[in-house]
């Protein structure tokens, strides 16, 4: 089979979206699928893989994203010749899945990665958050209705699209992680490597360093907890737009000798950085359904978050990690929990390696792959009765 994978994003950015079209294009290739990935911008950059694709576009400020209103020639040649069309954004892309999806009776599958109007809130603060709603609850019911299947990674993505007014039906598909790669890192570092004690407790979070993280509060539930936890340390691994301000955090609250910031580290290292910590917290409310989570679950870390889509359907309290509301003073309880109480890590460390075998990518891919040969499938009937009835 020829799949097309549609994404507005791809390497050299690291994401959640470009590290599950790679992973999940890895995998059907191993199968003997042709996997194709169409994108925009960064077209000097050198590709490690095959059949990448790049259209020019204008590359949005430094958020790794670009604008074209149209995949190039080259592209829209190959595109038509895709069994299966695979998007991944609504808009740029979304659009061209199904114009050209339409034109040549090839099926596409839209899997909805992002909640867009609460991105809006941070990366386009000047829209009010009321135009953007209501931009999303015209535009995305008409999208999706276009079709052939609309994929949710958790049950509060789905039930964020129907909030959206969304009504077509939605398949809930995990995203999916390499579970091996993070259960037998290939040199683990230890926490000697940071100048750590072996004693010392390590909370770790890895991502982008953006607005829509809600790393200072982070910042401000462990300056809560620091005092109490005098073998606690935060480790943040990542970088980005804000960057600059953590730092500047950190040393007015006094927790430079306590928080280590990494920066970026390329990712096929992030399973030897997990095996030093104790536990992973993620403070952000804004997922739909990270695989920093999922590949937290699966180096067999507790992972502490707030309740919202995409973690809230993912740790379940008191089994594979704890859940807070966003507030500082309980944040940090839960913390000091994690941090002061072995016994209660080794418990949901347990939970944590019990429910990682879900999210492994072979599992999830296998899943997309059986829809796509079944809309191939009915995409050709339909093509057989048409073509009779003429």
């Amino acid at each position: 089979m020829r799949i097309g994978q549609l994404t507005e994003v791809y390497k050299p950015v690291i994401n959640g979206v470009t590290n599950f079209v790679s992973l999940h294009k890895r995998v059907l290739e191993s199968w003997g699928h042709k996997v194709f990935v169409f994108t925009l911008g960064h077209e000097d950059y050198e590709d490690e893989e095959l059949h990448v694709i790049r259209s020019p576009a204008i590359p949005l400020s430094d958020t790794g994203y670009h604008l074209s209103f149209l995949f190039s020639r080259r592209a829209r040649k190959k595109i038509k010749t895709m069994d299966v069309l695979h998007v991944h954004h609504p808009f740029i892309s979304g659009r061209q899945a199904v114009s050209l999806g339409r034109r040549y009776n090839i099926p596409v599958v839209f899997t909805n990665h992002t909640r867009y109007h609460v991105q809006a809130r941070f990366y386009a603060p000047f829209i009010p958050e009321g135009l953007s709603r209501a931009f999303l609850e015209a535009y995305l019911p008409h999208f999706t209705e276009q079709c052939d299947l609309v994929v949710a990674p958790s049950r509060g993505i789905k039930r964020a699209l129907r909030e959206l007014g969304v009504t077509c039906h939605i398949e809930i598909i995990p995203n999916g992680i390499d579970v091996a790669q993070f259960q037998y890192p290939t040199a683990p570092l230890s926490k000697r490597d940071l100048g750590l004690p072996e004693h010392a407790v390590v909370a770790m979070t890895v991502g982008r360093l953006g607005p829509e993280k809600n790393l200072p509060f982070l910042l401000h539930a462990f300056a809560r907890v620091a005092g109490e936890a005098a073998d606690l340390h935060l480790v943040i691994i990542g970088s980005g737009q804000e960057e600059e301000r953590l730092r500047e955090m950190m040393h007015l609250l006094g927790l430079a000798p306590r928080v280590h910031m990494i920066g970026e580290v390329p990712y096929e290292d992030v399973p030897n950085w997990l095996a030093m910590a104790d536990f992973f917290v993620i403070p952000s409310v804004s997922e739909s359904h990270p695989l920093t989570v999922l590949e937290a679950l699966a180096a067999g870390l507790p992972v502490l978050g707030i309740p919202s889509p995409g973690i809230e359907d993912t740790i379940v309290d008191g089994l594979n990690g704890l859940l807070s509301p966003e507030d500082a003073g309980v944040f940090a309880a839960q913390m000091r929990r994690l941090a002061t109480e072995p016994g209660l890590r080794a418990r949901l460390s347990a939970g944590a390696r019990e429910t990682c075998d879900q999210y492994d990518i072979h599992r999830t891919s296998a899943r997309l792959l059986a829809h796509y040969e079944r809309l191939v499938e009915e995409h050709a009937r339909k093509q057989r009765r048409d073509d009779h009835a003429e």
